[in-house]
């Protein structure tokens, strides 16, 4: 603890600039350069960002239901001493639920896609304006 209680003290004594006040402002401004215009939205990248979002998060969900679905058949199946049908695994667990949940984030990414659409495109034309 001593010693960091002594790279504590020498971070506090250092000082990397002095206080400037507003003139620190505008060093960090210019230190930033300007500000990044907002680039006119496409449409045609809407369908593809959709796609490959639900598409990643449709395998994801097969992998993690037919994982947990195979783990549970055959834990009920060495609780009543039978042979594990892992089959029941594909059919009746992890292929509808990866069909729930990838119509439900299908939904979800056309209406967050639409939104970020309009909304790039209002504050694209706010800056025209302004």
């Amino acid at each position: 603890i001593a010693g960091a209680a002594c790279d504590m003290n020498l971070i506090l004594a250092h000082r990397s600039q002095p206080n400037r006040g507003m003139a620190g402002i505008v060093y960090f401004r210019k230190k930033m350069g300007r500000r990044r215009a907002i680039r006119k939205p496409r449409w045609y990248g809407i369908p593809l960002r959709v796609a490959v979002v639900t598409l990643l998060l449709s395998i994801l969900s097969f992998a993690l239901s037919l994982l947990l679905g195979i783990v549970g058949i055959v834990l009920v199946a060495k609780l009543r001493g039978e042979t594990a049908n892992v089959a029941l695994a594909y059919r009746n667990i992890a292929a509808p639920v990866a069909a729930v949940v990838g119509l439900i984030v299908f939904v979800l990414s056309v209406a967050m896609e639409i939104r970020h659409y309009r909304q790039t495109k209002a504050l694209g034309e706010i800056e025209k304006a302004g």
